[in-house]
């Protein structure tokens, strides 16, 4: 893909819990994407995040950036310079843990009218039930969702003491079907909101 201006991505990390494997994976696909053409990528680790446990009281406190603590305020700022995310999760009982759903509904215009991928882990499942779930969160807020998805299940055996995949030509190229797709997506929502602004 040619372009003049570089896409920013937006890698976020969702589990917070301890003895996490989740910035294992996200470290091998950042490098990944980093190979991409295209991409300038922020790391958002949800667990040097943490939130404020009370929302505001209606949507239009949080599309007021300026109302937000200022801490709030810049990690809104970074979420809504992003053209397009890569959501790092496991599945926590069959769904997608209670960080990630609080950082997503933290936020609401800076979603609207871009695309969101996934790479998932988990046991038997490779965390495919919490990306399904996470489908109907991110549609509910005006993103566009990815088809192809990246996903390891029992993610413990897939990797090296050196956090690299075990199968890595398989799953690099599995990265690189998502971010291709990614990419045009971006690419094209960036353009049709430069065009004409998204109203929701």
């Amino acid at each position: 893909m040619t372009r003049t201006q570089t896409l920013k991505l937006a890698v976020l990390i969702g589990s917070v819990r301890e003895g996490r494997f989740g910035p294992v994976i996200a470290r091998w696909f950042t490098e990944q994407a980093r190979l991409h053409d295209g991409f300038d990528i922020d790391v958002i680790d949800l667990a040097e995040t943490p939130l404020p446990a009370a929302l505001p009281a209606g949507l239009e406190d949080l599309v007021a950036t300026e109302t937000r603590p200022p801490a709030m305020a810049e990690l809104a700022r970074r979420v809504g310079a992003a053209d397009a995310f890569v959501v790092v999760t496991p599945e926590y009982n069959h769904s997608f843990p209670a960080s990630l759903k609080s950082f997503i509904d933290w936020h609401y215009t800076e979603w609207q009218a871009k695309p969101v991928a996934f790479v998932s882990y988990g046991g038997f499942g490779g965390g495919v039930r919490a990306v399904e779930h996470l489908r109907q969160v991110f549609a509910e807020v005006h993103a566009t969702t990815i088809r192809d998805m990246v996903t390891f299940d029992n993610h413990w055996q897939r990797f090296d003491a050196d956090g690299r995949p075990l199968d890595l030509d398989g799953v690099n190229g599995a990265a690189k079907t998502l971010l291709d797709q990614l990419a045009w997506w971006a690419a094209a929502l960036h353009d049709a909101r430069a065009r004409v602004p998204y109203v929701s």
